[in-house]
């Protein structure tokens, strides 16, 4: 990786790269495992929405009520997706051209401590300082700013 001086745009912003080589690695497979596709990062053919079910968990918690738990997850099955899938796929191609120089990526966030601390006026505040933020270096390093908030991941 060589870095490239500027007089326009901060050094540390101006990367240079060589187009990385495509690798595929596949996991091993067993007889019963589905076989994997060309679909992005191996997933299969068959993937659907209750298809993790299927894996086996390594580290969950016991939960003694398991009519309780399948109530909750009935509950959490109804909310809708956190993140569609064409902001993914957007989210993706822009943190692409983060890995070329192109872009820059501001990530922020707050783990909330508690369900209490977790509201709209938190969330907000954090938005608007990242919005805040992005403006400042896209004014600075004059290329695009991807900015992404990271916010209740303790729950």
């Amino acid at each position: 990786m060589e870095l490239v001086s500027s007089t326009t745009k901060p050094h540390f912003l101006h990367v240079s790269n060589p187009k990385p080589k495509t690798t595929t690695i596949l996991p091993s497979m067993s007889s019963s495992s589905s076989s994997l596709t060309d679909t992005p990062f191996g997933l299969s053919e068959n993937w659907a929405p209750h298809s993790w079910k299927s894996k086996k968990a390594l580290q969950l918690p016991e939960y003694p009520d398991l009519d309780e738990l399948g109530s909750v997850l009935n509950t959490l099955e109804a909310f809708p997706p956190i993140m569609f899938a064409g902001e993914a796929r957007k989210l993706e191609e822009r943190l692409a051209q983060a890995t070329f120089g192109e872009a820059f990526l501001l990530q922020g966030g707050d783990c909330a401590k508690s369900f209490k601390e977790f509201n709209a006026n938190n969330i907000r505040d954090s938005f608007r300082v990242l919005l805040q933020m992005g403006i400042v270096l896209t004014f600075g390093a004059q290329i695009p700013v991807i900015k992404v908030l990271s916010l209740g991941f303790c729950f």
